[in-house]
């Protein structure tokens, strides 16, 4: 338990850390999600965008996370790896698991948050922006599917990666600590 104390303290404490694991995230999100891709009509699900998010929300927090979804989305986008959709997808649901991580210290909660921030609120949004940016007609009912089965698949990878990261974490800084 000291370990995630010390993953907590070190995340909030050190800008270093939370620079260097929002680039970490942000490579993993772009490779991930430009080699994972699963075409869904107009959207492009990517999984690993949405298991990075909940990472992000853990380890950063909601700000930090929100910066490194917009980052990786608009690096896939320039990358041509991405659509706009990246967006409002990647970013409502870091920031959702990040908020939510913070007022429960739950990992799951975390998860939630990305599920329900992409899953639905992202859709939303994203059926907006279609009509606006794209010019389509595309109702949230052709998102909402998409977006909440790519969510919750990245989201249930993280509930599985993250107790290890954090440990590995917590070990790393304390054995720093220690030096």
């Amino acid at each position: 338990m000291s370990s995630v104390k010390t993953n907590s303290t070190l995340a909030k404490s050190t800008p270093l850390f939370r620079i260097t694991t929002a680039a970490l995230l942000t490579a993993i999100a772009v490779v991930g999600a430009s080699t994972v891709v699963i075409p869904f009509d107009v959207a492009k699900c990517a999984p690993v965008q949405h298991m990075v998010n909940v990472c992000a929300g853990v380890l950063l927090g909601p700000v930090w996370g929100t910066v490194m979804a917009f980052a990786a989305s608009l690096i896939r986008v320039l990358l041509g790896t991405g659509t706009i959709m990246a967006f409002p997808g990647s970013m409502v649901g870091a920031l959702l698991a990040g908020l939510l991580f913070h007022l429960t210290k739950k990992t799951w909660a975390a998860a939630i948050g990305e599920v329900v921030g992409t899953g639905i609120l992202g859709a939303m949004a994203g059926s907006f922006l279609s009509r606006l940016v794209l010019g389509t007609e595309a109702g949230i009912l052709l998102y909402v599917p998409s977006f909440l089965i790519s969510s919750a698949a990245g989201a249930t990878i993280a509930l599985i990666l993250l107790p290890p990261v954090r440990r590995v974490i917590g070990r790393l800084s304390h054995d720093s600590s220690n030096a």
